[in-house]
């Protein structure tokens, strides 16, 4: 008992700030100016992180804009793009905390199978934030927006890796 005690604790404070209904409109709108550049935003990463291709046996070692062309590499990145989607969509209503709490934890459990580490998910994240600044309306308050939004899920996520 005393173990969900404190896993509840964990979830609730890794979600205490959640966002506002103004900041969450921000997050959805931004993020409808790209969730269907799955490609793009894939590559961006890769390109970014090479160590992050390699963790992908099928793409490792590939050239990143050859692989843009590839049905496999479109289908992972929408995946990818997919559940970030799917995040988005569930932010700013706090009834939707079970939900984002599933997800997150499924993703922590399959991640961490792999040995993916809070670093690379930290790379992970920063490359996806530099692809938003370049090809969203971005301003101070898309970028808070953003980086509290990040933070709740990251926090969320490092505590079931």
């Amino acid at each position: 008992m005393k173990f969900f005690a404190v896993l509840a604790l964990c979830v609730v404070g890794a979600i205490a700030s959640p966002l506002s209904a103004d900041q969450a409109n921000l997050v959805q709108s931004s993020w409808a100016q790209v969730r269907n550049n799955e490609v793009d935003i894939l590559a961006a990463v890769f390109t970014a992180n090479p160590d992050i291709q390699a963790r992908f046996p099928q793409f490792a070692g590939k050239d990143v804009a050859a692989l843009k062309d590839t049905a496999a590499f479109a289908t992972h990145a929408g995946r990818i793009v997919g559940f970030v989607s799917e995040l988005v969509a569930l932010i700013g209503n706090e009834s939707n905390a079970p939900a984002v709490n599933t997800l997150v934890g499924q993703l922590a459990a399959s991640h961490k199978a792999r040995g993916i580490s809070q670093a690379q998910f930290n790379e992970f994240r920063a490359s996806l934030v530099a692809y938003l600044q370049a090809n969203v309306s971005w301003g101070d308050n898309v970028a808070a927006a953003w980086t509290q939004g990040l933070d709740n899920i990251f926090g969320l996520l490092f505590s079931k890796l």
